[in-house]
């Protein structure tokens, strides 16, 4: 972070400086902006990552930044990058997310092989998911986060669901009085996608940009984008049910405003200024850390806790039995080991 508590992004414009005449010194990156809990996250464009002893550097034609793969969670790669085998085994190693996004992480792409020492916010995802009452009290504290004021724990589903119908709509029209761009609700046919008016245009593009960033939070954080609990069906469920929680403070203002600005080109511009926008208020770490909210009520031990290499253990209906034992052997004890490498 810099001085002002801002996490720190590394672009072509943001690293080394020269030292006089000579080759381009060498900076190590001793704070990146933390998530929660030691994982911390870089977003890196128009360079190339290569293995660096222990660590990962990366080369722009500014200069080499040396990244201590241990102290990374997630590895985000915009646009320009190229990244070596080795240091993706590298990372792999130290247990670091990378993804592959869109400029300043607006757009999501895929990701490669995350931190898989634990599972146990997968787990506690999938266990509210399947109980029908802790599914409903999650689905619950979902629209809850949506609202500014706290709602009345007497309330029921349909009730929150029309509150919650009537506060999406007041909001559209707040933003369309205050920036005088007309609202005729929210509709639009993509088959037909100049037919819809700019306002239209512009919250969909700007949705696909907060859908990105929420995608990447939740993988990153070891959570799945489809086991959502308001949105159902979906490979992308939970990815829609998180980036709802803060379309009314982020995207809805910045598509009116673009809008009121200019009907013209509202796409581009509404990606460029929400893009923006997010990276201010930091949103890709909220994200996570509401994530974290919404489970912890949910105690589900982690198996691997004491032993992160250990073998992950075997469903059975009576309860979890352990793993990497060779069942059915004439050495029942003996341990199934993977070779190294």
């Amino acid at each position: 972070m810099d001085r002002f508590g801002n996490p720190v992004y590394l672009a072509a414009a943001h690293i080394p400086r020269k030292r006089g005449d000579g080759p381009y010194e060498t900076r190590n990156l001793q704070e990146l902006p933390k998530f929660r809990d030691g994982l911390s996250y870089i977003y890196l464009e128009h360079g190339r990552i290569e293995q660096q002893d222990q660590a990962v550097a990366y080369y722009s034609q500014e200069g080499v930044v040396s990244i201590p793969a241990a102290a990374l969670g997630v590895l985000l790669l915009g646009p320009g990058t190229a990244i070596t085998h080795a240091a993706i085994r590298q990372l792999a190693n130290n247990g670091c997310s990378v993804f592959w996004v869109g400029e300043e992480m607006v757009r999501f792409y895929a990701s490669g092989m995350g931190e898989t020492r634990s599972s146990a916010n997968l787990m506690r995802q999938a266990q509210a998911w399947a109980n029908p009452e802790v599914h409903l009290e999650v689905v619950k504290r979902l629209y809850r986060m949506r609202f500014p004021e706290p709602l009345s724990p007497e309330l029921s589903l349909e009730q929150i669901r029309g509150l919650e119908g009537v506060r999406v709509r007041d909001t559209y029209a707040r933003w369309s009085r205050e920036t005088g761009v007309e609202w005729k609700g929210r509709n639009y046919n993509r088959g037909n996608w100049a037919e819809a008016d700019p306002i239209n245009r512009a919250l969909s593009a700007g949705a696909a940009c907060l859908y990105g960033l929420a995608h990447a939070a939740i993988v990153s954080a070891g959570y799945s984008p489809a086991l959502g609990f308001i949105h159902t069906g979906k490979q992308l469920s939970f990815v829609y049910d998180v980036a709802d929680i803060y379309k009314a403070e982020t995207l809805i203002p910045t598509a009116f405003r673009v809008v009121a600005e200019s009907d013209v080109g509202v796409e581009r511009r509404v990606r460029c200024t929400l893009r923006d926008q997010l990276r201010e208020v930091r949103l890709l770490e909220r994200i996570v850390s509401d994530l974290h909210s919404l489970f912890d009520a949910l105690d589900v031990p982690d198996p691997y806790a004491a032993d992160a290499a250990a073998p992950g253990e075997l469903w059975d209906p009576n309860g979890p039995v352990p793993g990497g034992i060779a069942y059915g052997s004439d050495h029942p004890g003996e341990s199934a080991q993977d070779p190294e490498g």
